[in-house]
């Protein structure tokens, strides 16, 4: 038996999620297999990662509040009670010896700010606690990042002639909805459709995350071409996401940018633009440094990069590492 069929036939045993302690104990207990390797559990660790790394259909997995990621076999998928997955595995902890350290949605943030960045893309992070309104009802009306794309003009008169025909293609609004990890259906379905909830206003819809099941791809295609929100696979090394579907185009949803203008990050975001599209040529270079100011920041080197996701414990692929 190789180790890839022990850990498989060890995940069939157990049917549950489990950590990768866990699946090596029962390894060894049932003596499925011969390790040889002086880190054995750092060997299967790395095996586990790979089924995930490489699209393997039949393993999924499963990121803890507390850091930890717990595999399983997709084909038992339906049987697990993903909600109550933290409470169920308390004792995966126990294994491991030390809690692993994990990280916030919004360490995300810079992410895709950098990504985005390549593609001529302005970002901002909507901080929903500036809103006039809070609290658990206004959860699905903000979105957690918004960009802004212009259209680009040799001469003022070419653009004034653009905005006074046709002002959509002046500018682009965009509408971003991030999660650390989707991993099995509920997840996507609540990400989904509060992505959809939340791009209303906006262009484009999109709906970003770090880690995304194989498993979740025909249902992705499906809700991505029902509803029309672009989905983003983001990387620990940003310049390595990419767009998995497009979002599709819609009209700008004026009474919805004014609802939202009830935030204060979003309304300094939308001033800034609506200034940038109405300046002639003579203040336009310095009203553009103002907005880039008031946004998001991004990566200017590689180094920052891997400093940044080792600070805040954001899993970096050891194929991107070797190469910074």
């Amino acid at each position: 038996m190789t180790i890839n069929e022990a850990a498989l036939k060890a995940l069939g045993n157990l049917q549950k999620p489990a950590n990768s302690s866990e699946i090596f104990n029962h390894i060894v207990e049932r003596k499925y297999y011969d390790f040889t390797a002086p880190t054995p559990k750092n060997t299967l660790s790395a095996l586990l990662g790979n089924f995930i790394r490489r699209g393997d259909a039949r393993v999924g997995r499963v990121l803890q509040e507390n850091g930890v990621y717990l595999y399983y076999l997709t084909k038992d998928e339906q049987t697990i009670d993903f909600e109550n997955i933290n409470s169920d595995n308390s004792g995966a902890l126990s294994d491991n010896k030390v809690k692993q350290k994990t990280f916030h949605e919004r360490d995300l943030h810079i992410l895709l700010s950098s990504y985005l960045n390549t593609i001529a893309i302005r970002a901002k992070t909507i901080y929903h606690e500036q809103s006039i309104n809070k609290g658990k009802n206004q959860i699905w009306t903000h979105p957690d990042m918004v960009g802004v794309k212009f259209k680009k003009f040799n001469t003022e008169e070419s653009r004034n002639l653009l905005e006074a025909t046709n002002r959509r293609d002046a500018l682009k609004f965009y509408s971003y909805e991030i999660k650390k990890s989707i991993s099995n259906d509920s997840e996507l379905k609540e990400a989904f459709f509060q992505a959809v909830s939340n791009s209303s206003w906006a262009n484009y819809g999109f709906l970003a995350a770090l880690e995304i099941g194989d498993q979740l791809k025909d249902e992705i295609e499906r809700l991505s071409q029902a509803f029309g929100i672009g989905v983003i696979k983001l990387c620990s090394y940003p310049y390595e996401s990419k767009i998995l579907f497009q979002s599709k185009y819609r009209e700008l949803d004026f009474q919805t940018i004014d609802k939202l203008c009830g935030n204060k990050s979003f309304k300094e975001f939308i001033k800034q633009a609506r200034v940038i599209i109405t300046s002639n040529d003579e203040y336009r270079k310095d009203v553009e440094i103002g907005l880039d100011k008031m946004c998001d920041t991004y990566f200017n080197s590689d180094s920052d990069i891997k400093k940044y996701c080792e600070t805040n414990n954001i899993p970096f692929d050891k194929m991107f590492a070797d190469i910074i």
